[in-house]
């Protein structure tokens, strides 16, 4: 099968295009052809080697056809998605032709819709989904504040939030993309930056936050929840920085809670992916109710272009590829 390997740790020109053997059928495991795959900001950092594991294969998330499953949890010919459970990291993952992943890891996802929407999907909206629905577990009429939110995730999280009944308020660094979040369904756009709770109006009010920011503005996310009130962390949008001198009896409102969540835990035994209703999303998608199509598609040949326009920051959403 052509496969996109990765030679060596650095620049595009460590994705190379390779003859590789197809994985073969496997106990537990699903081996899928596969359609097209999103396109992830893990894979950039596997690529560079600044990641603890990387396969030859790079790849996280893809949709697809199955090919064979030896323990009939799922049909051949049943479309599919796949994500995480060492996809890309400890095993062959989603840039290549045909793929192999735990069935723990895989998803019916049968919707009349294209391979590239279809392939927007898994990794952002089943991140976005848990975030929302099991961390934060906001209801209809909530007011949810969205930090981050022109990220690819972010535009995810706002969708699935409005869609749900949600009253929604995003924030972002540019002013000039203030306007397309109102077009997602926020009622209102705050301009990102320190002390946010200073600011913003109805803090100390809100349900819920979903901070993709990161370290940076966790604490004070944490300043604009009413009581009982959630914040997820679920992004590090403004950097890795450790979190200096959290002093909780200081710096945290007394009933409120703080959570986070990291998509690498799906298919592990408390978060089955099979939790996650991303058929009904994707059907939802196919009803028109739900805008899943990604902001860039590419060619399975224009892979280096793929990585070029995620490093420069040019992506402004989801992108994809699709494989012929």
């Amino acid at each position: 099968m052509k496969a996109i390997v990765l030679e060596k740790f650095g620049g595009l020109d460590s994705l190379v295009y390779q003859d590789i053997p197809e994985p073969t059928a496997k106990e537990g495991h699903v081996v899928i052809q596969i359609k097209a795959f999103g396109i992830n900001h893990a894979e950039m950092h596997m690529r560079r080697g600044e990641w603890a594991e990387a396969a030859p294969v790079s790849g996280i998330e893809c949709v697809g056809i199955v090919k064979s499953c030896p323990g009939g949890e799922f049909p051949v010919g049943a479309k599919v998605a796949a994500l995480m459970g060492g996809l890309g990291r400890t095993i062959n993952g989603s840039y290549a032709q045909y793929t192999r992943a735990p069935v723990s890891n895989v998803a019916l996802i049968d919707a009349d819709l294209p391979w590239a929407e279809l392939a927007a999907i898994p990794e952002t909206y089943a991140t976005a989904w848990t975030c929302l629905f099991r961390n934060l577990e906001i209801e209809k009429g909530q007011t949810v504040l969205i930090r981050g939110a022109t990220s690819s995730f972010g535009q995810a999280a706002v969708k699935l939030a409005v869609n749900a009944g949600a009253r929604v308020v995003a924030t972002t660094r540019s002013e000039q993309r203030a306007q397309m979040l109102k077009d997602l369904g926020a009622v209102a756009v705050e301009l990102e930056g320190p002390q946010l709770s200073a600011r913003i109006k109805g803090a100390k009010t809100f349900d819920a936050v979903l901070d993709l920011v990161g370290n940076s503005t966790v604490i004070d996310s944490l300043a604009i929840v009413r009581r009982g009130g959630r914040v997820c962390l679920a992004g590090w949008l403004g950097g890795l920085e450790p979190i200096a001198d959290f002093n909780p009896l200081l710096q945290m409102s007394s009933g409120v809670y703080l959570t986070f969540f990291g998509s690498f835990v799906f298919g592990t035994e408390g978060f089955p992916l099979a939790d996650v209703p991303l058929q009904a999303i994707a059907q939802e998608a196919a009803a028109g109710r739900l805008d899943v199509k990604p902001t860039r598609v590419f060619k399975f040949e224009e892979i280096h272009e793929a990585h070029r326009v995620m490093e420069a920051n040019e992506a402004a959403g989801k992108m994809v590829v699709v494989v012929d």
